[in-house]
């Protein structure tokens, strides 16, 4: 295989202008919101000195996303997804402004703080699996695959450098600042948004309410492939995450050295830039159900191994493994869904996508703190690789319909 089909295939950029478009304007928007998730913890701590209000943080933006996602995804069903989209981004815009006017008058409380907090949330909450249906009209499906890992790459950007970047601002401006230059790159998301043609959500729109979402998840229900796909993510992140044990490892491993925490979470997003990078290898495969489940189990083996190793070096080289496997992971599950889901449906089977990105890391961490607490850090880790492993065995053995997901040629409506 040549150079050119390993590197990431941005074939989608140059034939879709529409699809560049809103990648610029997502990516941007992207940087964003992880410099706002920065000047949030900051004000927040300067307010309470409190772990538990910065650790609520994360919780009003993890709630509303569980509580409404199902509901908003069954109303993306019903309307023209493109305007939907325009007003949950607008939405998001006005919050980060209210956000930047409270860091420069500097009187509202931390409780108020996290409000506006759960609010933007809840646009997200309407607007993610809104633009999660974009692609299979502006892409064919050959070239969905490369879609989402162009998507992903842009994500793992925002994580590496929007974090510093806002602690600079945050740092020389002020957390207004901050906040305010958020609110501006909603201007390139919305502007990404305007160029889309209209989206209505098919011959059959969701029915309103309670039907609606139990409708989607009757599909979840009977469909094998999505099913198996989204267990198989969930056996990933419920069953392995070891984000929470990296402070108990380094101590462990390092001395508890405070430079080198850092760098837990650092090769894990190596790992993830090299895959994307490199995506060509694993986005051009006819068969994005297997290759989910191979990277599920790279997931799994190489936390594993990273439990097992002696050597806290040679661990953190099994940790860019796993970052890699995890993007190879999460690419090919999007495709598998994007590709098997029909239009009418799609709202609210990437609503349930969402949700289990959400919260399947959330309970997998809290699962590896109380095995640690137990036991120790080796062990919270190798259980959890070792149950990933199993529990990936077991979803490609029963789902036959996920081992032989195929790519399907079709020209983008």
């Amino acid at each position: 295989m040549g150079l050119r089909h390993t590197l990431i295939d941005v074939t989608p950029l140059r034939s879709a202008a529409p699809f560049r478009r809103l990648w610029i304007g997502q990516s941007l928007s992207g940087f964003g919101s992880q410099m706002t998730l920065v000047a949030v913890m900051f004000q927040v701590w300067q307010m309470t000195r409190s772990t538990t209000w910065t650790g609520a943080v994360g919780l009003a933006q993890a709630l509303p996303l569980v509580a409404l996602g199902l509901f908003a995804g069954s109303l993306v069903d019903r309307v023209d997804r493109r305007k939907f989209y325009l007003l949950t981004t607008s939405g998001q815009a006005v919050c980060s402004l209210l956000l930047a006017l409270q860091g420069f008058l500097g009187h509202l409380p931390a409780v108020g703080v996290l409000g506006l907090v759960a609010l933007q949330s809840c646009f997200i909450a309407g607007g993610g699996p809104a633009s999660r249906t974009f692609l299979p009209h502006l892409l064919p499906n050959q070239q969905l695959a490369a879609g989402l890992a162009l998507g992903r790459i842009a994500f793992q950007g925002a994580m590496l450098l929007g974090p510093a970047l806002g602690g600079l601002i945050v740092g020389g401006l002020g957390v207004g600042a901050c906040y305010l230059i958020d609110a501006l790159t909603f201007v390139a998301a919305l502007h990404g948004a305007f160029g889309l043609p209209q989206m209505l959500p098919g011959d059959e729109p969701a029915r309103p309410g309670l039907r609606g979402v139990l409708d989607g998840l009757a599909f979840l229900g009977r469909t094998p492939v999505i099913r198996g796909a989204l267990l198989t993510d969930l056996a990933t992140t419920v069953l392995s995450m070891p984000i929470s044990l990296f402070p108990l490892v380094n101590a462990e491993r390092f001395g508890g050295d405070p430079r080198t925490l850092g760098l837990f979470l650092t090769t894990v997003a190596v790992g993830g830039v090299a895959a994307s990078l490199f995506s060509g290898t694993f986005t051009r495969l006819s068969r994005p159900g297997m290759v989910m489940l191979g990277g599920s189990a790279t997931w799994g083996g190489a936390l594993t191994l990273f439990g097992m190793s002696p050597d806290p070096w040679v661990g953190l080289a099994f940790l860019v493994i796993a970052g890699a496997a995890d993007t190879v992971s999460v690419v090919s599950r999007s495709t598998v869904v994007q590709m098997h889901t029909p239009h009418e449906l799609l709202g609210r089977v990437s609503a349930a996508e969402q949700i289990v990105g959400q919260a399947g890391p959330d309970i997998g961490n809290l699962r590896g703190g109380l095995v640690a607490d137990a036991t120790s850090g080796a062990a919270a880790l190798v259980s959890g690789g070792l149950l990933c492993l199993g529990a990936v065995a077991v979803v490609g053995a029963t789902t036959a319909e996920l081992r032989c997901a195929r790519l399907v040629s079709t020209q983008a409506t």
